[in-house]
């Protein structure tokens, strides 16, 4: 049954409608509601759109619309920006390639490193990966400055490099295109270069409407719809860092004068003296929309605790054995903390005391870099267009990077006419496959120049006189490279397990191996520890083995490839304790909630807040966090921290709760 507040906004007329929906006043089962009413008013099913903050979420709601109306609930058109985007990209042009932000940061890299910054001596560039970061905050917030001027604008002493940034961006994008690739940015971008193309839609409802940045606010602008029904609340706007602009939410009524506003207040989820203790806090923020949340728990109400120790990892293990002793079951049971290196201890704590946990979000099997190695290699093998793949791979050898990389790449489609394959096995004739391309001249002191080298240098190379050997860059271990590839081309195998077998035995992947390991084993001084370094290649060892055992069960090398390389992150993340950050939080609740680490500049992070974040930000995290909490709260922090020798003070959020004095 639904309350007065959530019939007032179901029941709303078509137009704009904002609904305010505080934590824990079901707002699921008011967006759920509102679909049931649009569909009994016969509208018809695929004439919605539903945008959430997950996919899961999406599901989620289709499956509970499904149980009134049957299987025509699958027909609403559901799921996060980027998904419904993709979609109908897919369907305009079924050729586009969806790439993920790791793997366009390769292709950024190669692109950025072609410039040569050395030049200017007296101001240091971004680094490739931090102006990777910056262009994709860009095109999420940025929509009249060119992306150099966007730079200087934020901070002057990079102006120097504004025409060179913006020339990366734009041979970036020019590379992209010419491969098809799409970034998470582009889906949102392309549907609204072709808005005319997209059908009409009775009703849009956006969940999460608080966490919108500006360009999933233009993209929303950019369709066309009769109403529009946004579900969110300013007080768990907490995604400024990803670009979301609570200012899209605290300005719906002045952009739509029409518009209509609907708060829920009633909380069936935390007790009253958590949602006190919540209320009381958030209340230092400016109030947007007027509102007070209201309990509707009835269970017996426990006062939040303040937990306070002598030290930093005294904390930790304090809450390990106040978890040990606690009777709420292992999975009703959060840690939540503000910056993920408080995970660690805690963790370390729970292992401890021989309790499971897991981390929300933490890395997968597929996701460690022996494994992505592996299955960019059988890419390779299966699928010789694939660009990041081959930089990936490559940038393990020794002298070669990922602009090197690039141009092996695209010297070998040269002499294969577009197949590296070909190109490695079979050149065309030709001398010189690395001709440089115009661009702008007055960039010219950014720009590196490659003249071809001697083949002479390189040893137990049989593949000499192949004309890729001409770059002048080329490192003895890259040549090695593409005389393993060049041997591993050669062999017709079809199944995945034998697949798997000459990739494990191949010289670049024993190779890469022994880079990774080393890595592992590294001490301080530099040198590398025999045991550690044993170690780590026994681990990679019984994960590449884990890897070859499920191949067993798949015959088409190509479903396999899909199987892991799409699957993967679907794996089960563990049972027990849950760890989570903040914003993994997000939307969940827990019996019994710690959150940890309240000292004054780890939380609130003074370094974050100052960094384009912001105080209110901070106290809004919070506010998240408390309200996780069904019916058991503590909040923690220490006093000192041994190993930095470092004395805190309590957050002030303790402070504005009242548990310590001002």
């Amino acid at each position: 049954m639904l309350n007065v507040e959530q019939m007032a906004a179901v029941n709303a007329p078509l137009g704009y409608n904002l609904v305010i929906a505080s934590a824990g006043t079901g707002k699921t089962s008011t967006i759920v509601a509102r679909i049931e009413r649009l569909l009994d008013q016969g509208i018809a099913p695929e004439d919605i759109l539903l945008l959430t903050f997950t996919n899961k979420a999406a599901a989620e709601m289709v499956v509970r619309v499904e149980r009134k109306f049957g299987k025509i609930a699958r027909k609403i058109e559901a799921g996060t920006f980027h998904a419904v985007s993709y979609r109908w990209l897919k369907e305009l042009d079924p050729k586009v390639v969806l790439k993920q932000p790791k793997e366009l940061k390769i292709l950024f890299k190669s692109i950025y490193e072609k410039r040569n910054f050395s030049l200017i001596n007296d101001t240091k560039p971004y680094a490739a990966s931090s102006l990777f970061d910056y262009y994709s905050f860009y095109q999420n917030s940025e929509f009249s400055l060119t992306f150099g001027k966007w730079i200087a604008k934020r901070n002057s002493e990079q102006e120097v490099f504004a025409e060179a940034y913006n020339d990366i961006v734009l041979e970036y994008e020019e590379l992209k295109r010419s491969y098809g690739f799409l970034s998470f940015n582009d889906l949102l971008l392309q549907v609204i270069d072709n808005k005319d193309k997209i059908k009409n839609f009775q009703e849009i409802l956006v969940d999460e409407y608080q966490d919108t940045n500006n360009l999933q606010g233009k993209f929303i602008d950019a369709l066309k719809f009769q109403s529009l029904f946004c579900v969110g609340d300013y007080d768990q706007s907490i995604y400024a860092f990803n670009g979301a602009n609570i200012d899209i939410i605290a300005t719906f009524k002045e952009r739509y004068p029409q518009a209509r506003i609907f708060t829920l207040s009633k909380n069936y989820r935390s007790t009253e003296q958590i949602l006190e203790l919540a209320n009381r806090v958030i209340s230092y923020n400016e109030r947007i929309y007027p509102k007070k949340l209201e309990v509707v728990n009835t269970k017996q109400s426990v006062p939040p605790k303040l937990l306070v120790f002598d030290d930093l990892y005294m904390q930790y293990e304090g809450i390990a054995k106040r978890i040990k002793t606690s009777l709420t079951p292992r999975d009703e049971i959060a840690v939540i903390f503000r910056n993920n290196a408080s995970a660690d201890g805690i963790e370390a704590a729970l292992r401890e005391q021989g309790i499971s946990c897991k981390r929300k979000g933490s890395r997968s099997l597929f996701e460690l870099k022996e494994i992505k190695a592996l299955f960019d290699l059988l890419s390779i093998l299966i699928n010789p267009k694939d660009l990041l793949a081959f930089i990936h791979i490559f940038e393990y050898a020794k002298g070669v990077g990922a602009n090197i990389a690039k141009e092996l790449f695209e010297g070998l489609a040269i002499c294969g006419e577009g197949d590296i394959k070909r190109g490695l096995l079979n050149p065309i004739n030709i001398k010189n496959p690395f001709q440089t391309k115009s661009r702008n001249y007055q960039l010219g002191l950014f720009d590196d120049c490659v003249q071809l080298g001697s083949k002479t240098r390189f040893s137990d190379i049989s593949i000499i006189e192949h004309p890729i050997f001409t770059h002048p860059k080329l490192s003895q271990e890259g040549a090695e490279y593409l005389q393993n590839l060049h041997d591993l081309f050669q062999h017709n195998v079809k199944k995945p397990h034998s697949f798997l077998k000459l990739i494990k035995n191949s010289f670049i992947f024993i190779n890469i191996i022994d880079v990774l390991a080393k890595q592992r084993a590294k001490l301080k001084d530099g040198s590398i520890d025999p045991k550690l370094y044993d170690e780590a290649i026994e681990k990679i060892q019984r994960r590449i083995a884990l890897i070859e055992h499920i191949s067993k069960t798949y015959e088409d090398v190509y479903r396999f490839y899909n199987a892991m390389v799409l699957g993967g992150n679907e794996i089960a993340q563990g049972e027990g304790v849950n760890l989570l950050t903040i914003h993994a939080s997000k939307g969940l609740e827990f019996h019994e909630v710690y959150v940890v680490d309240l000292m004054e500049g780890r939380f609130p992070n003074l370094k974050l807040a100052s960094k384009g974040g912001s105080i209110e930000e901070e106290r809004r995290l919070f506010y998240v966090a408390v309200t996780r909490a069904k019916e058991v709260l503590y909040l923690s922090y220490a006093r000192y921290d041994r190993v930095k020798k470092q004395e805190f003070l309590p957050s002030r959020f303790l402070k504005e709760a009242g548990l310590v004095q001002q």
